[in-house]
């Protein structure tokens, strides 16, 4: 079948790459149509609208910023959401608050449709590999329909349950790696400002046993001061905030996180919202400068 994907920003175009790459016929649309291009060249349509791309397709991938464009581009609260979304299945790989995903659920299932949801836990890097964890929740019809299509995307999918299990196990991990690369960036940040040889530093957070991954990708940006985005610091915080609302909302203490957000907001507020996420060093530079 033809699988529609719409939204191809920093995570959707490698994530639709490796889709058409792996022999998917893809029906694409984004709003900004250059970020098309490299699909058309890699096999895929090219749609003229967001309305085209369902027409043409009864599985429709949205990988989109927020609610707000999600609904923008189902054309929700209009007569036009029906024609859309009935007998269609919408799988939402973006982040959004869990709350508006089991509302999206609801009005998608009311009008004859099917959902997915089907946040993935990486950035531009491990969505370029393929190499993207998914955690899915939904009908077990509708999963049991996409799994099989996430596999060019995602080294793993974990089904995680009803609406919004998916996307509650998202905000679960983003606390881990949004600490994580806070704390490694204060961590530079003292031995870079206490004079210490910051390729020796590296070289033995690598060797250590807290070294991962994620760890071997920020220090080195860290260390080179490269902050091309891979996870955008705007977007962190985003999900920074994601996170910190559900927590009050359960109840929940998170005291690491709610560091984390002032931090990635002064950060954002010294213009650097489009950087990587690794540049919430800059957050640290500042608090040192102003105390000096």
């Amino acid at each position: 079948m033809d699988i529609g994907f719409i939204g191809l920003g920093v995570m959707g175009q490698p994530m639709a790459l490796n889709l058409a790459r792996a022999g998917t016929r893809l029906v694409v649309w984004n709003r900004s149509a250059e970020r098309s291009e490299a699909l058309r060249a890699a096999g895929a349509v090219v749609a003229a609208s967001p309305s085209d791309v369902f027409r043409q397709t009864r599985v429709v991938i949205v990988m989109l910023a927020d609610g707000d464009a999600i609904d923008t581009i189902l054309a929700r609260g209009t007569p036009q959401f029906s024609e859309n979304v009935a007998e269609h299945t919408i799988v939402h790989m973006g982040t959004t608050s869990p709350d508006y995903s089991r509302g999206l659920d609801a009005d998608i299932r009311r009008m004859g449709g099917h959902y997915v949801e089907c946040p993935v836990s990486g950035s531009r890097k491990p969505a370029e590999a393929g190499e993207l964890v998914a955690m899915l929740a939904g009908e077990e019809a509708a999963i049991a329909q996409m799994r099989p299509l996430l596999e060019p995307m995602c080294l793993q999918t974990v089904v995680c349950g009803p609406v919004p299990s998916g996307l509650l196990m998202k905000l679960a991990i983003n606390i881990f790696l949004i600490t994580t690369v806070t704390g490694l960036a204060e961590a530079t940040h003292f031995a870079e400002r206490l004079g210490l040889d910051m390729q020796q530093f590296r070289a033995i957070v690598d060797a250590g046993q807290m070294a991962s991954s994620i760890s071997r990708v920020k220090l080195l940006k860290l260390v080179t001061r490269d902050f091309d985005v891979q996870a955008s610091i705007t977007d962190v915080l985003k999900n920074n905030r994601l996170i910190a609302e559900a927590a009050r909302e359960a109840g929940v203490a998170s005291p690491l996180l709610d560091v984390c957000y002032a931090l990635f907001g002064e950060t954002l507020a010294l213009g650097h919202g489009k950087l990587d996420m690794a540049a919430v060093v800059r957050a640290f530079e500042a608090r040192t400068d102003a105390t000096s």
